[in-house]
């Protein structure tokens, strides 16, 4: 059974902006989120690469297992207003350090990296900057719903136009945004 009565998200320190510039000299910024898992590497790298896991906590569907490099997979936001579907080839997956794809545009990075007998797990993805609180604070829940899934106390997956109704988002977002330097979006 699924509980989301006593899940709240705790406070916006699970992201960072990492500011670059791109190749023609425009401003690139990745959103870098970090969490420490109390789970090894292998049972998490069976989460963030597995549909059916993936299914339980992310904010897309997968067609395909994530783990092998040269893959081709659709992956299809949850909840969009219109169908997304992107299809996209693992282009790394070194299992079970590091797994990179593309999704949608954006370039997707994870690492594995084992910790005081569980995982920090570090995911980097590029997004525009007036979306990039929005991003911070849904896959900030994302992880927060991952976390309680590997620990036999699943909450149910809240991501898209849902996670943006969850209580707690809205504070996220003002909270990732200060901290980040912009506006807060309007979803």
């Amino acid at each position: 059974m699924i509980d989301r009565e006593p899940y709240t998200p705790g406070p916006a320190n699970v992201a960072r902006v990492q500011k670059d510039r791109g190749q023609n000299g425009e401003e690139k910024w990745t959103l870098v989120l970090v969490r420490e898992l109390r789970h090894s590497p292998e049972r998490v790298w069976q989460a963030i690469t597995d549909p059916a896991h993936l299914r339980e906590w992310a904010p897309f569907d997968v067609d395909g297992n994530l783990g092998t490099v040269g893959t081709t997979v659709k992956l299809t936001t949850v909840g969009a207003p219109a169908l997304r579907v992107t299809e996209t080839k693992v282009t790394r997956a070194d299992a079970p350090e590091v797994l990179e794809y593309n999704w949608g545009g954006f370039d997707m990075r994870w690492e594995l990296e084992a910790f005081g007998g569980g995982t920090r797990l570090t995911l980097w993805t590029n997004i525009g900057h007036r979306f990039i609180a929005m991003g911070a604070a849904g896959w900030h829940i994302c992880f927060d719903v991952l976390d309680h899934l590997l620990s036999g106390t699943p909450v149910g997956r809240i991501a898209g136009p849902e996670a943006m109704k969850f209580p707690g988002w809205q504070r996220l977002n003002a909270e990732y945004a200060k901290q980040f330097g912009v506006e807060t979006p309007n979803p």
